[in-house]
């Protein structure tokens, strides 16, 4: 469900998979609606055509997994998984907000996870980012550590590599007073890294009470071409986005995450302070589209065999 461009990426790893038989498609776009999916897929992808209602691609089959990816705050997709849970769907999501609904809002995840559980499916909030690489991950190599005092996360991302509209998401060509402009309206910078401040912390088992957030913008230092539009040197290129837990006034955990049209240096660092302490690297960084796609589309068969509910990703399984 939803067929822009990580949707359609979905769709792509979801044909590729081996446990996985894609049997409908959801998009309620007037220009998508009804074409078949393999015409705006480019390649082969059954005969069946896009339906606009969940109903109309389910129809009565029972225990679909849908692949969901229209929006980023959870007010906004919270009706799209609920009626999904009506037709008795597991849900697997690329809102962000999903991935730890009760940090910002409890109340939607508790609507959520009753009605899953009187489904009896499951629900999940997935991507590289929350969902893997500056959480799961992280918790992941907490499990070799005693007792982390501190965790620090940095992911760096050129933007050039990555889809034209997350450039704009990151205000990247706005002047300075554009940019404050749309944070004030919250419209500019990434969605969920509180969220993954927090999935962090729970997977570490550090106990953090309270959370604060800083979005600040990068500038260009000379002209940057090379991204889906030049961007003047003066302007703003990207975002610099800072996510820290803290417990008794302490800081515990940080995530840093830059992502700017020519950023230098991209790449993945986790730190852990703990015995032993730990530091990985990832050159270059992992690939957020496709892994995003990867990540939801390896997920389905695990969710189709999990516990009713709304999960977190710290409960699926580390194994493909």
């Amino acid at each position: 469900m939803g067929l822009g461009f990580i949707g359609q990426e979905i769709a792509r790893a979801a044909l590729q998979s081996e446990e996985l038989e894609l049997i409908g498609a959801v998009d309620k776009s007037p220009s998508l609606a009804g074409k078949k999916l393999s015409d705006v897929l480019g390649l082969p992808a059954g005969t069946f055509k896009i339906s606009s209602t969940i109903g109309q691609a389910v129809g009565r089959r029972r225990g679909v997994v849908l692949l969901h990816a229209t929006g980023s705050k959870l007010p906004q997709v919270t009706d799209q998984v609920l009626e999904a849970l009506t037709f008795g769907m597991h849900v697997v999501s690329t809102c962000e907000e999903l991935a730890f609904p009760w940090f910002n809002h409890a109340a939607l995840a508790e609507k959520i996870d009753a009605a899953a559980q009187r489904a009896g499916t499951t629900v999940i909030g997935t991507g590289i980012n929350p969902g893997f690489v500056m959480d799961r991950l992280v918790a992941t190599l907490g499990q070799i550590c005693g007792p982390v005092r501190h965790a620090k996360v940095s992911r760096v991302v050129d933007a050039r590599t990555r889809r034209a509209g997350l450039q704009r998401k990151v205000g990247a060509g706005l002047t300075e007073d554009e940019f404050f402009a749309l944070v004030d309206k919250d419209a500019v910078g990434h969605v969920g890294l509180v969220e993954s401040t927090a999935l962090c912390a729970l997977g570490l088992g550090i106990d953090c009470d309270d959370y604060e957030e800083e979005l600040t913008p990068v500038f260009a230092e000379e002209d940057i071409t090379g991204g889906a539009f030049p961007v003047k040197k003066g302007r703003v290129a990207g975002i610099h986005q800072v996510a820290v837990g803290l417990a008794e006034g302490q800081e515990r955990v940080r995530l840093e995450l830059t992502i700017a049209v020519g950023a230098d240096e991209p790449g993945d660092t986790i730190e852990l302070d703990a015995d032993p302490p730990v530091r990985m690297s990832i050159p270059g960084g992992l690939a957020g589209d496709r892994a995003t796609a990867n990540l939801v589309v390896n997920a389905a068969p695990r969710v189709s065999a999990a516990q009713p509910g709304l999960l977190t990703v710290l409960e699926l399984p580390a194994a493909r």
